[in-house]
């Protein structure tokens, strides 16, 4: 039995881990933790420790690695990251080994079974590398899958007119709208609506990038909307290093020429929206104004005031009752001992 832990390296992956252990951080097709679960076929624990082998959830398990993995945590030694381990230290990893972890879910999900036909109303490039749920529905659109494997799951649509390049997944229940641009390495997680230009991104789910604007080198939580027209800068006009700042007023580490938004769970931005690069918003803010947001949004911004705790509670569940959920009062526990924190 093996359990996966974030204890030494929660804060480097915020603002997802405000709400969220790092297993349940979704990169490729699933997220950390159903990996383990798919690779070991039985439950995987998080912060246990009796009768457990302890295992940072930071690592990302594929077929060739996951036993090397294990072996060297009953050891008590520590992994380095190599052509075969893939670390996720930083919240921009999970943008920037996406490519990977697609590749090697790909692998993982798609042993011993068949795509589903694709009707011919579908251009198909690299037909080997495209897997397709038999109750998804496709027509008029392009897949290219020799750039990168495709995965198109449950219930998930693509719309007309959409053209898209892998590697990319498509989550269950997920819609691509028409005349949509996506390149790789891009993950659209479960219960999305997602439309416009996006590129090297990952959303998590149950989330909407619905209208026009550019997504790219990004990552967006569950529960986020991004209003008509919104985009992200993901090159400085320089070329230069991008930093991001995790926590209000540190020191920005820096990830590399290319970095878009980093958004957390329950936040929102208006339409038009134009978010610079390596921008962080925290968890629950409603982004809006006349001037570009600023460069690290702290947790429960309203614009740019405090974002009253009763009305957080009173619009997340508006928007989750779009989608036939409403918030739960575990949700609603998280978020007040975050909010007590934070303000």
């Amino acid at each position: 039995m093996i359990s996966l832990t974030d204890k030494n390296f929660r804060e480097n992956l915020f603002p997802f881990t405000h709400t969220r252990h790092a297993a349940d951080i979704r990169i490729g097709i699933l997220t950390i933790k159903e990996k383990w679960e798919l690779l070991l076929g039985q439950k995987v624990y998080l912060e246990e420790t009796t009768s457990t082998t302890l295992i940072p959830a930071s690592i990302i398990p594929t077929l060739a690695n996951y036993k090397t993995i294990i072996e060297t945590a009953k050891k008590n030694d520590f992994l380095v990251e190599s052509e075969h381990i893939k670390i996720i230290s930083f919240p921009w990893h999970i943008f920037q080994l996406n490519d990977y972890a697609l590749r090697q879910d790909y692998l993982l999900l798609t042993q011993n079974k068949t795509s589903a036909f694709i009707n011919d109303t579908v251009k198909v490039l690299g037909a080997a590398n495209i897997f397709v749920h038999d109750k998804a529905l496709l027509n008029h659109c392009i897949l290219n899958a020799t750039t990168g494997p495709i995965y198109i799951d449950e219930h998930a649509q693509i719309m007309e007119g959409s053209i898209i390049r892998g590697p990319f997944y498509l989550g269950q229940n997920s819609v691509v709208k028409m005349g949509a641009k996506i390149y790789g390495a891009t993950t659209i997680g479960p219960n999305c609506v997602v439309g416009g230009e996006i590129k090297n991104s990952v959303i998590f789910g149950n989330t909407n990038k619905a209208h026009d604007g550019y997504l790219g080198d990004s990552v967006v939580g569950e529960w986020c909307n991004l209003g008509a027209g919104t985009s992200n800068s993901n090159v400085k006009n320089t070329g230069g290093n991008i930093g991001y700042m995790l926590e209000q007023d540190t020191q920005a580490i820096y990830a590399g020429n290319k970095g878009g938004l980093l958004m957390a769970d329950y936040s929102r931005a208006a339409i038009n929206t134009a978010f610079n690069t390596g921008t962080v918003v925290g968890v629950s803010c409603n982004v809006f104004g006349n001037n570009m947001p600023a460069k690290y949004i702290d947790n429960f911004t309203w614009g740019n005031e405090q974002y009253l705790f009763d009305k957080v509670i009173v619009d997340i569940d508006n928007w989750k009752k779009m989608k036939g959920k409403q918030i739960t009062n575990t949700e609603i526990d998280l978020l007040k001992k975050l909010y007590d924190n934070t303000n």
